[in-house]
């Protein structure tokens, strides 16, 4: 029997209008666009700020336009799935309703939630599913809504996180094309020093909670950043080496948008140059989940078939891990 693998076959990404620069933000909290550019590389992030909209509507946004460049009929999805930790309630799932707005009758759908890491984790859960013979067609979404869950008092985190969502069509094939690899990892010695204090079952909404500003995201960055570097950069030189790939043959690295020193801190490790990493932080900021998609949908066009890609993320839990993907199609086509 032949082997089958799963590739992606295409992309669709969406960013919200409004952009927020580094000059409105000093004037919301003591920091200035050296700084911030100096510490994290983010000139500007996108932010979803029409009332009444959340992650679901940049996750519709992402799909339909994937749906469209795929020519996908609806019928023919079988599962989606939504890396998240924004979604639009606790409960129903974000995917869910992403499936009645699509007008999707034939799949079922789930959020998945491993903070940053999230798509990554998206990819392999799909994979897997594809390669087991009982799923054809997957579409995978990396979407988050920072700035819900952003303190803008807060200059150590407000400059980092944006709002943005992508998905790639995940489909079968017997072509040696697809998710050829991948390396996850969970540690969760991390809660202490990134999480959001309330709002779930540990500590329920309540007055204090709102008057001690518990529902923002909490951040203690230079122990993030610290294991950021050293997992991304340990877990992208594992799966390089498993796969035969280094600097030569590997055509380029998308790493989590956290950070443009973390970023070059994985290049430098497999001493790759630059110009073969997708950097698009400096637009988006920290889309979370939607970072790698976004990477992708950015970079589309420059993408060839047979491209050795490594993926790379780290995200609170803490989440980490590596993706060797073998690219489907050519981009510019």
């Amino acid at each position: 029997m032949e082997k089958i693998n799963a590739v992606i076959t295409g992309v669709g990404g969406y960013v919200p209008d409004y952009v927020l620069t580094n000059e409105e933000l000093s004037r919301m909290v003591d920091t200035n666009d050296e700084w911030i550019m100096t510490r994290i590389g983010v000139k500007e992030r996108r932010i979803l700020n029409e009332e009444g909209l959340g992650t679901s509507y940049l996750a519709r946004k992402a799909a339909k336009q994937l749906m469209q460049k795929t020519d996908s009929d609806p019928a023919s999805i079988d599962c989606v799935i939504v890396a998240t930790t924004t979604p639009d309630y606790h409960f129903p799932s974000t995917a869910s309703i992403l499936c009645d707005k699509l007008g999707l009758k034939n799949a079922y759908a789930f959020d998945l939630q491993a903070a940053c890491s999230g798509f990554l984790y998206a990819m392999e859960t799909a994979a897997s599913m594809i390669q087991s013979g009982r799923h054809k067609k997957i579409i995978i979404v990396g979407a988050d809504k920072m700035s819900s869950m952003v303190n803008y008092g807060d200059r150590a985190t407000c400059p980092i996180f944006g709002d943005g969502a992508a998905a790639c069509m995940v489909e079968a094939t017997t072509e040696d094309y697809g998710i050829m690899d991948s390396i996850l990892r969970t540690d969760g010695k991390g809660l202490p020093f990134l999480h959001m204090k309330a709002g779930g079952s540990v500590c329920p909404p309540s007055y204090f909670t709102i008057d001690n500003k518990m529902h923002y995201l909490y951040q203690e960055g230079r122990t993030v950043f610290k294991y950021a570097v050293s997992n991304m950069s340990d877990v992208t030189a594992q799966i390089a080496e498993r796969n035969g790939l280094n600097k030569d043959n590997i055509n380029w690295i998308v790493p989590h948008q956290a950070n443009l020193r973390i970023i070059d801190a994985v290049a430098s490790r497999l001493e790759v140059p630059l110009d073969k990493v997708m950097i698009n932080i400096q637009r988006y900021g920290n889309t979370s989940a939607g970072t790698l998609p976004l990477c992708l949908w950015d970079y589309e066009k420059q993408l060839k078939k047979g491209d050795n890609i490594i993926f790379t993320a780290f995200g609170a839990g803490f989440t980490w891990g590596a993706c060797y993907v073998k690219w489907g199609y050519d981009g510019n086509k």
